[in-house]
């Protein structure tokens, strides 16, 4: 029997699509709108210890706006979106002691868990830089993955979630080309991501709102897409990890607790949470 195996995404989709947006500032309200009306999900990187106050004003002509806690609670906790750590007072993670990393790792994270009433295991790195010690932090405070700023420009799976790399920012000047290349692709192998990140308020200190719109048209409402937020798409990759096969590959076991798809041999299979499927 031939060997050849690759993970499919749920309903056997061969891509998937998710969004990073960082820092929980007010023009993320209106981001949240067009990701909705489009269907699509992101995670939201949130720095629970900058909150702005409840009463908090800004000058004219500020675009960075931080969130009040009341807002950040109404806006994020709809329609699929995930929240993330960002580091509780978004500092120079790489510049600080072990105890000090973990400690703005696992403030962000208790202060979001209260908030949201949920479990949080994702990060970004504020300003995009780490360095092993971090890595090591985070992975020591629960975190599984934690976004850079590495573009790739390619829709390869991660290999390293916690240096998880993003396709590319919204201004990449190849991302409508991106895009193209990737709703075009018909993966017959390896499944596809295209991971897009950035902050809201880039929008309003450009004045390019038209260009995340645009975005939104062109990847939108594709059948063979998985729309997902960071966390589902490395929860379904685990539990596809998880399938325990038999030498032969003739019998496979699905102990977690999510359905998995997957391609062997040019046949599309699922498997349902503690099923075990014989293939003839």
């Amino acid at each position: 029997m031939e060997r050849i195996l690759f993970m499919r995404f749920p309903e056997g989709k061969a891509k998937a699509f998710t969004l990073s947006y960082d820092d929980g500032v007010d023009l993320d309200e209106r981001l949240v709108a067009l990701f909705d009306k489009h269907g699509l999900k992101a995670t939201f990187n949130i720095n629970s210890g900058l909150y702005a106050a409840e009463d908090a004003t800004y000058p004219e002509g500020e675009y960075f706006r931080r969130l009040p806690p009341s807002r950040v609670l109404a806006l994020y906790n709809k329609n699929g979106h995930e929240v993330a750590t960002h580091g509780s007072t978004h500092p120079w993670l790489e510049q600080l002691s072990v105890g000090s990393i973990t400690y703005e790792i696992m403030k962000d994270r208790e202060a979001l868990e209260e908030q949201f009433g949920c479990i949080v295991r994702g990060h970004a790195y504020p300003f995009g830089t780490y360095n092993d010690t971090v890595v090591e932090a985070l992975r020591a405070c629960g975190i599984v993955y934690a976004r850079t700023v590495d573009s790739t420009e390619k829709f390869e799976m991660p290999t390293d979630w916690l240096r998880l790399n993003p396709t590319c920012h919204h201004d990449n000047k190849r991302v409508f080309e991106l895009i193209r290349n990737f709703v075009d692709a018909q993966p017959a192998r390896r499944p596809k991501l295209f991971y897009l990140w950035g902050h809201s308020f880039e929008f309003e200190k450009f004045n390019n709102w038209e260009r995340i719109e645009k975005i939104c048209d062109a990847i939108s409402g594709k059948d063979d897409v998985w729309y997902a937020n960071n966390i589902e798409i490395y929860e379904y990759t685990r539990a596809y990890e998880s399938l325990v096969w038999s030498a032969d590959m003739r019998r496979v076991h699905n102990p977690s607790a999510k359905t998995v798809w997957f391609k062997l041999n040019g046949t599309l299979y699922s498997i349902a949470p503690d099923e075990t499927l014989v293939i003839e």
